[in-house]
């Protein structure tokens, strides 16, 4: 069963999420509901989806990556989870396009930290530190903007704010 993708506009995309204990992470209802995030996260396909991308208001998301490109410096990144994340940005910004399961149909240029250091809860409930850099630190700060309520709109360069179709783009240079 997928869920459903609620998109911008939405208020539970603008309200801080409800932090999780590892209590909260060992309910058979969280389980399944990080396994539903897992194959609604494929199916979209996206490589990260927060519980608020589906409605439910808690500090949730699951990533996984299996792209790749040295100019992004994106590598593959094992399906996990982190709940109740702390993040710490490193010092330098790079600046690359972004779309969002919940801004469906557009992307922009983003500028985020090339690094960053994830505190989190796994799916388990156990404490996990990620140290992250390129296209991974980007993942995790999109994700964990949506657990704030952020969504990359309030970050992005205004101008570069465009649809996110060939077909358009095209267009748009012509």
């Amino acid at each position: 069963m997928l869920l459903k993708i609620v998109q911008t506009g939405d208020p539970v995309l603008r309200e801080p999420a409800r932090p999780l204990t590892p209590a909260d992470l060992a309910t058979a209802e969280l389980q399944q509901l990080i396994e539903l995030m897992r194959e609604t996260m494929r199916d979209a396909p996206g490589v990260g989806l927060a519980a608020p991308q589906v409605g439910v208001p808690l500090q949730l998301a699951v990533i996984e990556d299996v792209g790749e490109s040295e100019a992004q410096e994106r590598k593959p990144v094992p399906f996990h989870v982190i709940a109740t994340p702390r993040l710490t940005l490193g010092d330098e910004v790079v600046e690359h396009h972004e779309g969002c399961l919940s801004i469906e149909g557009f992307q922009a240029l983003v500028p985020r930290a090339r690094a960053v250091t994830v505190e989190a809860l796994d799916h388990r409930g156990q404490p996990v530190t990620i140290r992250a850099a390129g296209w991974y630190a980007r993942i995790l700060q999109h994700e964990i903007d949506h657990l704030n309520g952020t969504l990359y709109i309030d970050r992005m360069k205004t101008r570069t704010f465009s649809s996110s179709s060939r077909r358009n783009l095209t267009r748009a240079r012509g």
